[in-house]
């Protein structure tokens, strides 16, 4: 989009909707910052309840935009999460897509 024409309202529909969820946006930005996360760590980064942070997480992962695994660490089994190349992909298009109609607005 170029700064010099009005703002067209249809490039919204541009944005990926799985993304466009503050919830799945949050658990996205909060796995682009680590390697890795458990889900407790993914649930308070993110101001999160277990059973919203679950289903969220489903869904990413049905997407391809993250990885989950069940490990044991110190005999106790957590939930890992991290967020594969597809998922950063779609998180840099995401961001490239709303960038440009967010600066047409301060504009």
């Amino acid at each position: 989009m170029k700064n010099d024409q009005p703002l067209d309202p249809k490039e919204i529909s541009d944005l990926d909707k799985v993304i466009h969820s503050p919830t799945r946006l949050k658990i996205m930005l909060v796995l682009m910052s680590v390697e890795e996360a458990d889900f407790t760590f993914i649930s308070n980064a993110a101001e999160l309840t277990r059973g919203n942070l679950s289903a969220n997480l489903s869904k990413l992962e049905e997407t391809g935009y993250i990885k989950i695994e069940k490990k044991f660490i110190e005999r106790v089994p957590k939930t890992i999460a991290s967020i594969t190349p597809a998922g950063k992909k779609a998180l840099e298009e995401y961001s490239s897509t709303l960038g440009p109609i967010l600066d047409s607005l301060r504009n």
